[in-house]
């Protein structure tokens, strides 16, 4: 083999590695990425139907309904256009309040409602996180057309 042809091999395994490199960075963050959508998105069907996402906006007052054993727990969260309810198993956090910002992590159930895996409630009374803020922006002019 001429030292030219070498040098073409050698080029060629390090474009091949770094191709497989950068192809399994790609599916690593592609499986791990969490997309937010509004409640209005959700039910016009631009949320994945069988994947993970976010769900944002606020807890709808009067809709948290607690089992007996307070474990199991459903609300609905809304952006003031629309409602999506809620189910969630587990210990909520201590900010979590109807009227309140909620950002949660889960998928839709057949019938319609969602899933949560993790719920999120915002840390101060000026904080709400930039997605759900921007949905409920989006919302309020929806909401006022007849």
């Amino acid at each position: 083999m001429k030292p030219r042809q070498r040098r073409l091999l050698w080029v060629l395994a390090g474009l091949v590695l770094v191709a497989t490199a950068v192809t399994l960075v790609l599916r690593a963050l592609n499986a791990n990425v969490m997309f937010f959508y509004s409640p209005t998105q959700v039910l016009a069907g631009e949320a994945p139907p069988s994947a993970a996402f976010r769900l944002g906006g606020l807890v709808e007052s009067g809709s948290l309904q607690r089992s007996p054993d307070g474990l199991q727990v459903r609300f609905m969260v809304t952006d003031g256009a629309q409602r999506v309810p809620v189910q969630y198993r587990g210990l909520l956090p201590d900010l979590f309040r109807e009227g309140k910002g909620v950002v949660v992590s889960g998928k839709l159930q057949a019938g319609g409602g969602f899933q949560a895996r993790e719920v999120l409630a915002k840390h101060d009374e000026n904080y709400m996180p930039p997605e759900a803020a921007h949905a409920l922006k989006q919302a309020q002019p929806a909401k006022e057309l007849p």
